[in-house]
C-alpha cells in the first residue's frame, strides 16, 4: 500500500520536482533491478532496462492518475523495458530462480552435500536453460509472479492484460518448463490432487 510520504513524493514529482521523483527511485530502484535482471540474464541489459523504465516513468508521471499503485505501474514500464530489449536484441534468455513449490523441484535442503550442491546448480542450469525457450511474455508473468509475488490482478495491471491471460501464460510457461525437466530427468510430476489446487490459488 502507498504511504503518505510516497503520495507526497508522486505528487512533488507530477509537478516536476525532481528531487521527489529521486526519492521514489530510491525507494524503487532495488526491486525493479531485482525484475530486470531476472527477466535480462545479462547485467547490462538489466541495467539498460531499469534505467529505461525510470526514464518512462518520469516522462509518464504527469499523465499517472493512480488507478493503480505506483509499485504496480512500475513494474509493468520495467516488463515492457524488458520485452521491448529482448525483442529488438533478439535475445531468449532469462534466469528465473522459479519457486519451487510451484514446480514441485526436488532442491536439496540448505545444508547440502558437494554432490547435492552440484545437483542443485545443474538443475538451476536446467530451469534457466529452459525459460530461455520461453516467450518473453510468458516470462514476465513468471517472474512477477514467482518472485515479485504479485497477485494475477496485480499481474495483469502490470502487463497491461486481463486475469485469464495472466493464468494462461503462467500456466503454459510453467508446463513447458515441466516438459522442459522432465525430458532430462530433472523433475517429478505432482499428484493430480495437488496441482488441482494450486490452478485456483490468486
Amino acid at each position: 500500500m502507498t504511504g503518505p510520504r510516497e503520495q507526497t513524493w508522486i505528487a512533488a514529482a507530477r509537478e516536476g520536482d525532481q528531487g521527489a521523483f529521486e526519492e521514489l527511485v530510491r525507494l524503487y530502484e532495488k526491486r525493479v533491478l531485482a525484475l530486470t535482471q531476472r527477466m535480462c540474464k545479462n547485467p547490462e541489459d538489466a541495467a539498460e532496462a531499469a534505467q529505461e523504465a525510470f526514464f518512462a516513468a518520469w516522462r509518464g508521471l504527469k499523465n499517472f492518475r493512480g488507478d493503480s499503485s505506483f509499485s504496480t505501474w512500475i513494474y509493468r514500464l520495467a516488463s515492457n523495458a524488458c520485452v521491448d530489449l529482448l525483442r529488438r536484441e533478439g535475445k531468449q534468455q532469462a534466469a528465473v530462480s522459479l519457486d519451487d513449490g510451484e514446480l514441485n523441484l526436488e532442491v536439496p535442503s540448505a545444508a547440502a552435500s558437494p554432490q547435492e550442491e552440484t545437483e542443485r546448480r545443474e538443475l538451476r542450469e536446467q530451469i534457466e536453460e529452459g525459460l530461455r525457450a520461453l516467450p518473453p511474455e510468458y516470462r514476465a508473468a513468471l517472474v512477477l509472479r514467482e518472485i515479485q509475488q504479485l497477485r494475477y490482478d496485480e499481474i495483469g495491471e502490470a502487463l497491461g492484460v486481463d486475469i485469464g491471460t495472466v493464468k494462461s501464460r503462467i500456466n503454459r510457461g510453467r508446463k513447458k518448463l515441466r516438459i522442459f525437466l522432465l525430458e532430462r530427468g530433472n523433475f517429478s510430476p505432482p499428484p493430480p490432487s495437488k496441482e488441482t489446487g494450486k490452478e485456483g490459488r490468486s
